[in-house]
């Protein structure tokens, strides 16, 4: 195969947004989150659930944090967009909501951080949070995907799982006693599901600005940096079809990453995950108004959910028997050096 011939050209809207730029013009009016999710996404969401000690797990946090101080530490240190503040970027987010027909304008703030990244969090009021770096980074066309791909994390109700992630992280980088055995092991299953949650969002993402060239665009900047003149997509697209070549080898890469802890997967992973998302022609299905609407009915997906969450079940039952075997076992190495002192 020529990856020098790859065509990195979808298409996209003929119409003009911002700044008179090329915006897409397909209005997804009451597109269900459902269109865009990935089953492996669902599938994992719906067997943390099940996890057990996990429900225990979420109460506690919100017990201890509560909703008002975690939004509050999440913003003291950015700056709110709107009309006033920021209103290039408050009319490329508008148009990112409208084309995703949100329900609403969730919060949006900068945060001064070089780190090109956005996060969406919250626990019952949903806010997105857009690292500097990203705008310094990213053209404008980039940063609506970016922004796109938050409000579709919010759409698909993921901001309360991807804030008790974040909130477990950093207790368990500091020790905390929350964090025992049963709760490392559900932070495990929360980073799994996170980094298949991306995929789905991603997605979301594409559908917001509908130019793919410009989201693997994005994807390879974050990947690497770098300027336009400097990178190939096509060369990284080649990349990404190395991991397609291969098999099985995305879910041995997802395998590796949960011993690295990654919230994120690896971005030419998601490059090849969304082209084949796009070359199944569900995405040009959805362009065509052939999607979901909220408040249909659920397609019948049970069955295969209900089949992965006994197995994420039972695998976390093994892993915690794996560590609470592992613990009894130091334990009775301590005790057993301590007795054979003098």
């Amino acid at each position: 195969m020529n990856y020098d011939d790859f065509d990195t050209s979808y298409g996209h809207g003929d119409d003009t947004g911002a700044n008179g730029e090329p915006r897409a013009t397909r209005i997804l009016s009451g597109i269900s989150s459902r269109s865009w999710e990935h089953s492996a996404d669902r599938a994992a969401l719906a067997a943390l659930r099940k996890l057990p000690g996990f429900d225990q797990v979420l109460r506690t946090l919100f017990g201890i944090f509560g909703e008002k101080p975690v939004r509050l530490a999440f913003q003291a240190n950015a700056v709110r967009v709107g009309p006033n503040q920021f209103p290039h970027l408050w009319d490329l987010y508008c148009e990112v909501c409208t084309t995703l027909d949100a329900p609403e304008r969730y919060p949006l703030f900068v945060s001064q951080n070089p780190v090109v990244n956005a996060g969406a969090y919250g626990m019952k009021q949903p806010f997105i949070i857009l690292n500097s770096g990203t705008l310094e980074l990213l053209t404008d066309r980039q940063v609506s995907y970016v922004m796109g791909h938050e409000v579709g994390h919010v759409m698909s109700d993921h901001v309360l799982y991807r804030t008790m992630t974040v909130l477990l992280t950093e207790l368990a980088k500091l020790g905390f006693p929350l964090v025992g055995l049963a709760a490392r092991a559900i932070l495990i299953a929360l980073l799994e599901w996170s980094r298949k949650s991306e995929l789905s969002s991603d997605r979301a993402g594409l559908l917001a600005i509908q130019e793919p060239d410009e989201v693997m665009g994005s994807m390879l900047k974050m990947a690497g940096g770098g300027r336009d003149e400097e990178t190939s997509l096509p060369e990284f697209i080649r990349q990404a079809e190395d991991y397609r070549q291969s098999g099985d080898m995305a879910d041995q890469v997802f395998k590796v990453l949960n011993l690295l802890g990654q919230s994120h997967p690896f971005w030419v992973l998601r490059v090849s995950e969304l082209r084949g998302w796009i070359e199944t022609g569900d995405y040009d299905r959805i362009l065509r108004g052939e999607y979901q609407r909220r408040g249909d009915p659920d397609p019948a997906y049970a069955e295969d959910l209900a089949e992965a969450a006994d197995s994420y079940k039972t695998g976390a039952r093994e892993m915690l028997g794996q560590m609470a075997g592992a613990a009894r076992r130091a334990g009775e190495s301590f005790w057993d050096s301590f007795r054979k002192q003098p």
